[in-house]
């Protein structure tokens, strides 16, 4: 058993995936039954459902070639044991299901069908008691810190690049009162001081979906329930028993309208479903609660079947882009959230153009993956794109969050 819970108190939590890689494929070569043991899905001891990072770590345990993955303290002393359950099957299985597909991606090199060209360099499990690298200026890989209330104060911002922050993003979801204006400038006087090369990131906001307000308290949506879904016809018309409404929004009506019977809609991160079962009109539906929770105002709403036909930028995106592009120095990169094709991008590009951005001042334009259709347009969405952000949270509530390790894998491979 990879046991690594006292495993990271000894040996040092960052030492432990490579330590489970090679004890794994050490245990693997001696012909032993091996259990990855110790936080696989911690956070379901309080919550119905895991983080993404758990999901990973269980997709990647059983692509080392765990037999076993277990649960402690989630199915002995937690709140949601059969979920836990449900988790650990539903993603190895899915693991499982693509793990021929990871192998045929890094074949063996070989002459003629026999020999390899090159045999892969042997491992031990002492490799895994290697001096811990601490030497920051040998990581490659970047490290982006959103800005926030508890890190974008002056005392805080020269500490989190000396902590190591290469990337500072900042999130237009949140852009108000003058807290944009008053930090971008603080983020280039510190690194310049430090002599650190540090970029900024300013991430648009995208269409959103929500529910709209309560007329009461929170209402328990109740399985099999059939209710009314709809848009808000004024101010009155708010969420009750029996009644779900959104405010009107060009990105909302746009939704409603391309709304068919028997799609999903998923609220609160996919905690709640609801199913479409009948079209009254291109403001009105009439849908059945297939998972229940209790459903409180402004809370996210998700279409995965669903490509809606409205602009990706809003009218707040076109003015935070606005905003960005006549920074000075410019940003390094722009996100445009919930990409779904290679016209969505081509908007933000028609701004730089509209503005005359010259080409040397130009942000790298960064899509961000969260819709299921991008992956089956992404390289259109590529041909556009300078970077891209692999974003799991909405791409986990949109595709179900055990398919999103396999999809990251790919994600990234395409874009590298």
């Amino acid at each position: 058993m990879v046991a690594r819970g006292d495993l990271g108190v000894e040996l040092g939590l960052y030492r432990v995936p490579f330590a489970q890689k090679l004890l794994i494929q050490r245990a693997k070569q001696a012909g032993l039954f091996v259990i990855t043991a110790t936080q696989m899905c911690e956070s379901m001891i309080e919550a119905p459902v895991p983080t993404r990072a758990e999901v990973s770590d269980l997709c990647n345990a059983v692509w080392d070639g765990t037999d076993a993955v277990m649960l402690s303290g989630e199915a002995a002393s937690g709140k949601f044991p059969l979920e836990a359950v449900m988790t650990q099957a539903s993603c190895t299985r899915e693991a499982e299901s693509v793990m021929h597909q990871l192998k045929q991606a890094c074949p063996y090199v070989s002459i003629g069908g026999a020999a390899m060209l090159r045999p892969p360099r042997m491992l031990n499990c002492g490799m895994a008691l290697k001096r811990q690298e601490t030497d920051h200026s040998k990581r490659k890989t970047k490290v982006v810190a959103s800005l926030g209330p508890s890190s974008w104060s002056e005392e805080m911002i020269p500490k989190m690049i000396a902590a190591g922050t290469d990337i500072f993003r900042l999130n237009c979801s949140h852009r108000r009162g003058g807290d944009f204006e008053r930090v971008y400038p603080l983020i280039r006087k510190y690194a310049k001081e430090m002599g650190k090369h540090v970029e900024v990131l300013g991430d648009l906001q995208g269409p959103k979906f929500r529910v709209g307000e309560l007329a009461g308290d929170p209402i328990p949506l109740v399985n099999g329930d059939i209710l009314e879904f709809g848009i808000s016809v004024d101010e009155n018309d708010n969420i009750r028993p029996g009644r779900i409404t959104m405010k009107s929004t060009t990105e909302q009506n746009a939704l409603m309208k391309a709304a068919k019977v028997g799609i999903d809609l998923l609220i609160e991160d996919g905690l709640m479903k609801v199913n479409i079962v009948e079209k009254l009109s291109d403001t009105e539906l009439k849908v059945k609660v297939i998972r229940g929770g209790k459903l409180k105002a402004r809370k996210g709403i998700n279409v995965p079947d669903l490509e809606i036909d409205c602009s990706a930028l809003t009218e707040k995106d076109v003015e935070d882009a606005e905003f960005l592009l006549q920074l000075d120095p410019p940003v390094e990169y722009i996100c445009v959230s919930f990409a779904q094709k290679a016209q969505d991008l081509q908007e933000l590009i028609d701004i730089m153009d509209r503005m005359n951005v010259p080409a040397d001042k130009r942000p790298k334009i960064c899509p961000k993956i969260e819709k299921p259709q991008a992956l089956t347009n992404i390289d259109g969405i590529i041909s556009l794109s300078q970077a891209l952000m692999v974003a799991r949270g909405d791409l986990g509530v949109e595709m179900e969050v055990e398919r999103v390790p396999f999809a990251q894998k790919l994600l990234i491979k395409k874009a590298k």
